[in-house]
């Protein structure tokens, strides 16, 4: 089977999450992401600023999670989070589900959560994460169905901290669920350009990986993201 030509860089959102992150590592990060051209990149809120400063005038789009990554906060701490993400630079904005009450079977407040969200979004593109690892098949199309509801902009597959990441068989379903009118974000344990492949070929319209470099060089990355 011959490998598709794909424009790699324009699927990644060049990502670095961790914790214990420096401002030279984002720094790093947007040099990075302006260098080979990735479609943005994938930061805690707090860093927005600082990317938003660093990619000012650059096509490089600036990402911030929101109720990252357990996504158990209130939905009031999620919209203010959003809000000030957004006030700072943030041009998209990945939120984290709230999993127990998916798997409580408290629908009614999975929606309102994701809806509220959205609504302060408005314009600005809202990717939905799922945590596809803790979740049944049933549950993940329930998620998609909402968000398709919702016309968020995309639905996600992880935030890549919890005991697994994205998996061919869950963006399928999710692609196949919320249609083409919704983007599909693969996420967690993308490291090299075979796993992207099979996650564009899946379904996947956008990659979040802290392994982009490597990717688009086609080199292995030991990364966890």
């Amino acid at each position: 089977m011959t490998t598709p030509e794909i424009d790699f860089a324009r699927y990644i959102d060049h990502t670095l999450l961790a914790q214990d992150a420096t401002e030279a590592n984002i720094t790093t990060l947007c040099e990075e992401a302006k260098q080979f051209g990735f479609y943005a990149v994938c930061v805690n809120s707090g860093y927005v600023p600082l990317a938003a400063r660093l990619l000012r005038g650059c096509p490089v789009k600036v990402c911030s999670v929101i109720g990252f990554p357990l996504g158990a906060g209130l939905t009031s701490a999620k919209v203010s989070e959003a809000q000030a993400a957004m006030a700072a630079g943030a041009q998209e904005i990945d939120m984290v589900i709230n999993v127990g009450w998916l798997k409580s079977g408290n629908i009614e407040a999975v929606t309102a959560d994701i809806r509220a969200v959205r609504e302060v979004c408005a314009a600005i593109p809202l990717k939905v994460i799922l945590e596809t690892c803790l979740l049944s098949s049933h549950q993940i199309v329930e998620v998609c169905r909402i968000c398709r509801e919702l016309k968020v902009a995309f639905v996600k597959t992880s935030t890549g901290f919890s005991t697994g990441g994205a998996k061919e068989e869950h963006v399928r379903l999710m692609r196949d669920t919320v249609g083409d009118g919704i983007g599909v974000k693969a996420s967690g344990a993308v490291r090299d350009r075979q796993t992207a492949t099979a996650m564009i070929m899946a379904g996947a319209t956008r990659i979040g990986t802290s392994s982009g470099v490597a990717i688009v060089s086609g080199k292995a990355s030991a990364s966890d993201y």
